[in-house]
């Protein structure tokens, strides 16, 4: 599936308190990519994983994934859509407390109304290793185990594509380094599209296409 991010902006309040958030971004994002965008705190990083991944609309301009423009159709269909084709890893966890790790990990399934490919669970679980921490509870978890938790959530439904808002931003030095290290060999072993939004460059130069965006202007690291 390709993405074709087509001129958006992302525009917040009027007049006085006019507040350009995203300005003209464009990007094409190919089946298979792995791509990392940068920037500052408050630069716009965020606010265009947001309008790609669904999760909220431009102001003007067209996200299309193939032929589809996911900003123009039922918010039903968009939802239904992110769930089935778009996995999304947050920096905070958000994992639901009174779940254990394995009902956390299926709620996009039981969200759908589908049961769970145990094979592919119990392989997710044993990439990211959770093999043994599937009946605890969130607060019964490391950092770094609850991340891998809402890594194989996102990818429990095999979806497309996968966006990433600094997922090690909660987690220290080391275990936010395995954490990247068990995303990055997940998404060559199945072959997923990733894009990742960082403001280390570490994680940044892991990847194979590199964007830089400061105050709303994205472009892309050709050097």
């Amino acid at each position: 599936m390709q993405i074709q991010v087509k001129d958006i902006s992302k525009i917040y309040g009027t007049e006085e308190s006019r507040v350009v958030a995203l300005n003209h971004a464009s990007m094409t994002i190919a089946a298979g990519d792995f791509i990392s965008i940068m920037g500052p705190s408050g630069s716009g990083k965020s606010t265009l994983l947001h309008l790609i991944s669904g999760l909220d609309s431009p102001t003007s301009g067209q996200v299309l994934y193939d032929d589809t423009d996911i900003h123009h159709g039922r918010d039903k269909t968009l939802s239904a859509f992110r769930r089935r084709k778009i996995g999304f890893i947050f920096q905070q966890f958000n994992l639901l407390p009174v779940l254990t790790a394995r009902e956390n990990i299926m709620m996009p399934l039981l969200l759908d109304k589908k049961q769970p490919d145990k094979t592919y669970l119990e392989e997710l679980s044993s990439l990211l290793g959770l093999g043994d921490r599937l009946s605890h509870l969130p607060h019964e978890l490391s950092g770094g185990q609850q991340q891998r938790v809402a890594i194989a959530r996102a990818l429990i439904t095999k979806p497309d594509i996968i966006f990433a808002d600094e997922p090690t931003g909660n987690l220290d030095s080391k275990s936010g380094g395995e954490v990247m290290k068990m995303l990055c060999d997940i998404r060559e072993k199945m072959k997923k599209t990733l894009v990742i939004i960082t403001h280390d460059t570490r994680i940044a130069d892991m990847a194979e296409r590199r964007f830089t965006i400061i105050d709303g202007e994205l472009a892309e690291v050709t050097a």
